[in-house]
Formats: structure tokens, C-alpha cells, sequence
């Protein structure tokens, strides 16, 4: 780590600040007039703003598992949100902590399995979700609901509140996020650093305390720009609309406003956490030579076309902001090209001149070439093998084009340019059988469809298997418990008094 500025003999530290189900959409930074985070729009004005950045999978773990990997979730096994990411999986953590850094996670990451760090030598806090395989999917019951499945209640219930569990952890985040900064500032390990602060909001339940619930008034609240009428009818929208119980507990006008205020209002905390982080890394100095992500792992449907949360492949949902600020570095400017998340790890290892020789295949590039106002990579590969699925969903976005394939379902094309809130599904058009033609050969030559639905399935039937078997008896957790040593903390009598308030005290009095 150094204080120095920008050179070339030294590697950025990495901030990621990180939120959960934040559609771009929701952002003054990509056009929204609602949610208000002065933190997040200066970070965009200063930095390079990627105005069509996307999920690989609009489901936490998966998404979590394409950021770290760099790889999609048919090649790591990462296929739900009870899915093991496998720990010989090499991440950007494994790949920054051998180039020489300080590799740091504060918050939610959604790791499944034994394995709880994937690199980061220190993980700060536990995780809010569990690291078990209680919430597989099974797709030989497409018509059960699981009890882990989603409610309306997060919709029908919303409003203000004292307190949650998500404001729990949250807060947990960004205060140990800011203790571990000051603690980098006033110690001797001078290695770059990256951090990732992941909050879980502003993910449901739709509800969140004073003062922000009432950051943004009634009347500032805007409605769904598609509303369920409006929307045409395909089958997959159908089965979310099952699995989020959507038919069991209809949503009034009254519901959605409310869940929409509660959500910007999520939005408006997470940019005050995001904000404290930031400030704790200005004061102690480390801004000068840190390279800042703002980036969410998937988007929040919010009530358009009548739906809620993810698990689909319309721009709502799968959509994600992604903000990188090194003004030293790189000019502020906005990138229309279209990139994901697994292009996250090349550009992190571009920033680090890792160079590295990568042990597993990438499906990402890096994002330098866009970061240097130099034509890029423009091109998103998407899958969802989750929930409310019965066979694979796969997603191609190349120029204006969506394309949406599921050997279940019918074929979706989209033309993004002129119809963006995807109304008008043009695979069957004759006009446009040539483009369809080529996107389903596109598919054809980078799955195996019927070969990974197997697979998806085999993984499903292990894991109820393994789940049901380790809830019986004794349960051993995989949850990561965090250690603090109570010996080096505050005032003990292993170090003088004198020198230990002289180590505490950031910046330091000179000596003498």
C-alpha cells in the first residue's frame, strides 16, 4: 500500500463498493429522477460510467460467483443461490493476493459451501444469507412452492420501520469496512489492497427507517414505466410470477408506490454507507492512489411489466450499474458498449499489472481499452439456470440486439434502440429471421443445452440428498464466523500505554 500518487512503479489499491438488486435504473446517473445519492453521482461524474453493464445471471450467488470467476455459471457449477462455488475456482482475490495485495471482503458475497474466503485473506463479517444447500431448486416439481421461495409480503407489507436485519448487517459492513481502512492507515503492511464493501440493500423487503423513508416524498415517487397490462405475456414471466407468489397475493397501486418508495429509500442508505466508506478513505489519505468500483450484482424488476426482484432476463432485472472512478487515472466519459461482470477480473488484473497467466478459462475481457476512451469489448453472455426455470434460459446482447433463448419457451428479440422497455418481441417477424437465425446458431455453437440441463439436474438431486443428510443429528455450519482476538484490541497490557495511543492516533504526532 502507498500514499504516494498515481505512478507506474505503483498498483492502485481496489475499492468495490458493492450493493445488492440496485437497478440502474433507480440512479440519477443513468437517467433516474427519483432515488437521491450525491455519493454515487459524484463517483459518476468523475468516473467512467457504463451506461448497458449486465448481470451474467440475475440471481445473487450466480451473479457473485460470474464476478468473482470471471467465468459463467455452466463452467464453475454456480448455478443457484444453493450452489457451491468450488474452491478450487480461481478468483480475482486468488489472482490480486499472488501479484502481491491485501485481498479484503466486509458483507454479503453469498459464497455456498465450506470454502468462505475464495481468496480474501480477511473476511470481516459473516455473511446474511446461509452458505448451505437449503435453498436448491428442484425442476422436477415446477409447479411447488419451496418454503424458501419468495412472497409478496416483502411488496404487500411495505413501508417505514425501526429496524431489520438487513439494517443489521448493514451497518455491521460499513463500520467495519471503515475501522479496517483506519486500521491500514495507522499500521506497517504496506501492500495494495482491494476491498470489496457488499451491502445487502437495497434487496427486499420493502422497507427501511426514517430518515429515509422520508427522503423522498409520495408525490416524488414515479410509477412503473410498463405496467402489467401493458406487458406481453410469455411463459417465463408466468413462472416467476408463481414462484414470488405474485398469484397468491395480488399487489394494489397503493403496495407498489410504497414498495417503490421503500426501495429509493434503500437506495438513499446504501449511498450514506457507501459515503461513510468514502470518507474514511479520504481522511486517512488512501484516495490518493485507489481505484473505486461502484457496481450491483443484478437489478430489481420494481413492479414493471407487473413483476418483482429477478430471475429474469429483461432489462430491469438484469441490468446493473457500473461506475469505475480513478480521475488520475482515467478521463471521466461514458461508455455505451455493452459488458458484464465477468469483465471484471481481466480489468482488475490490468489495474494491478498482474499479467497474469490465467489457470482457468475467462469469459470476460478487460474493460482498459473503454477505461482509456479506446474501443473495447462490446458483448454480453448471460445464463439462468435457477428458480422459476425449467431448462436453461440463455442471453446474448451484441449492438442493440437482446436475445433470449430457452429450449422451453418461444424465442425474444429485442431491438434495445427502438424499443427499450422490450415490448415488441420480434422473433417471429419475418423481417427479421435472419438475425434470429444467427443468434440461435450462436447458442447452438456455445451450449449443449439438453447436456447442461442434465447436469443442472444432477447437481439439484446431490444436494437435496447431501442437505436433507446434514440436517439430520448434529448440524455443523458452513457460515463464516469471523475471529477477533480480544488480546490486540484497545487497551492491553502486552504493549506500553504510551506507545500504544501513539500507534492509535491517525495521523501521527511527529516524535520529539
Amino acid at each position: 500500500m502507498s500514499l504516494d500518487p498515481v505512478s507506474a512503479k505503483c498498483p492502485p489499491n481496489i475499492l468495490v463498493l458493492m450493493a445488492d438488486q440496485m437497478t440502474p435504473h433507480a440512479l440519477s446517473a443513468y437517467g433516474g429522477a427519483v432515488a437521491k445519492t450525491p455519493h454515487i453521482d459524484r463517483l459518476a461524474r468523475e468516473g467512467v460510467v457504463f451506461e448497458n453493464a449486465y448481470t451474467n445471471s440475475p440471481l445473487c450467488a450466480p451473479a457473485r460467483y460470474a464476478l468473482m470467476s470471471g467465468q459463467l455459471p455452466s463452467a464453475t457449477g454456480g448455478f443457484d443461490n444453493a450452489a457451491e462455488f468450488p474452491a478450487e475456482t480461481p478468483t480475482f482475490a486468488h489472482y490480486l493476493r499472488a501479484a502481491g495485495y491485501l485481498t479484503i471482503l466486509s458483507g454479503k458475497m453469498h459464497f455456498c459451501g465450506a470454502d468462505q474466503l475464495h481468496g480474501f485473506e480477511e473476511r470481516l463479517t459473516t455473511d446474511i444469507y446461509p452458505a448451505d444447500f437449503g435453498w436448491t431448486p428442484d425442476w422436477t416439481r415446477p409447479g411447488d412452492r419451496l418454503d424458501w421461495y419468495h412472497t409478496m409480503d416483502s411488496v404487500t407489507q411495505a413501508g417505514p420501520c425501526v429496524r431489520t436485519n438487513q439494517l443489521d448487517f448493514d451497518e455491521e459492513v460499513v463500520f467495519t469496512a471503515r475501522q479496517r481502512l483506519f486500521d491500514l492507515a495507522r499500521g506497517s503492511d504496506r501492500r495494495p489492497f482491494c476491498m470489496v464493501v457488499s451491502l445487502t440493500h437495497p434487496h427486499d423487503p420493502f422497507t427501511i427507517p426514517e430518515p429515509w423513508w422520508s427522503r423522498h416524498s409520495e408525490a416524488e415517487v414515479d410509477r412503473p414505466r410498463t405496467p402489467a397490462a401493458a406487458a406481453p405475456a410469455d411463459p417465463h414471466s408466468a413462472r416467476v410470477r408463481h414462484v414470488i407468489g405474485l398469484d397468491r397475493q395480488p399487489v394494489t397501486d397503493e403496495q407498489t408506490q410504497a414498495a417503490r418508495r421503500a426501495y429509493y429509500g434503500a437506495c438513499a442508505f446504501v449511498d450514506d454507507g457507501f459515503g461513510q466508506v468514502l470518507a474514511a478513505l479520504r481522511d486517512t489519505g488512501l484516495n490518493r492512489n485507489t481505484v473505486i468500483v461502484v457496481i450491483a450484482d443484478h437489478g430489481e424488476m420494481l413492479g414493471e411489466r407487473g413483476l418483482w426482484y429477478k430471475m429474469s432476463f429483461f432489462d430491469p432485472a438484469c441490468r446493473i450499474p457500473m461506475i469505475i472512478h480513478a480521475p488520475d487515472r482515467f478521463q471521466p466519459r461514458r461508455v455505451a458498449a455493452s459488458v458484464s461482470l465477468v469483465d471484471i477480473l481481466p480489468t482488475f488484473a490490468d489495474l494491478a499489472r498482474a499479467a497474469p497467466d490465467y489457470a482457468a478459462p475467462i469469459a470476460g475481457h478487460s474493460l482498459t481499452p473503454h477505461l482509456l476512451g479506446e474501443a473495447g469489448p462490446d458483448g454480453v453472455v448471460g445464463e439462468y439456470l435457477g428458480e422459476a426455470a425449467i431448462a436453461p434460459i440463455v442471453m446474448l446482447r451484441q449492438g442493440t440486439w437482446k436475445f433470449v433463448h430457452c429450449p422451453a419457451d418461444p424465442d425474444q428479440l429485442y431491438d434495445l434502440h427502438s424499443d427499450p422497455e422490450e415490448l415488441n418481441n420480434l422473433a417471429g417477424d419475418p423481417a427479421h429471421a435472419a438475425v434470429l437465425a444467427n443468434f440461435n446458431g450462436q447458442v447452438a455453437a456455445r451450449w449443449d443445452l439438453p447436456a447442461l440441463h442434465q447436469t443442472v439436474l444432477a447437481s439439484q438431486a446431490r444436494r437435496h440428498l447431501v442437505n436433507g443428510a446434514l440436517f439430520k443429528g448434529q448440524h455443523k455450519s458452513w457460515d463464516h464466523q469471523p475471529v477477533r482476538d480480544a488480546s490486540r484490541l484497545y487497551m492491553r497490557n502486552t504493549i506500553k500505554l504510551d506507545d500504544l495511543e501513539a500507534r492509535a492516533r491517525f495521523p501521527r504526532v511527529p516524535a520529539g
